[in-house]
């Protein structure tokens, strides 16, 4: 999945408010200063602070916040 350099450009970290980038393969959106992950499902992202996966985690596979 492909977000349009458009909408990247409004969506910002729901923590910090930081700018995000496309993580790997387009299945998230990470923020390097908090270093989290905000996953991509169903074309959608999850921009919740629940739902961010710690950017380490997510480099290891993990794609879903554990409680």
């Amino acid at each position: 999945m492909s977000i349009s350099p458009q909408l990247l450009e409004i969506l910002a970290c729901p923590k910090c408010k930081g700018a995000l980038a496309p993580a790997a393969q387009g299945e998230g959106l990470a923020c390097a200063p908090c270093g989290v992950v905000y996953p991509i499902r169903e074309d959608i992202p999850i921009m919740l602070v629940e739902e961010a996966v710690e950017l380490s985690k997510w480099e290891a596979g993990e794609r879903q916040a554990k409680p």
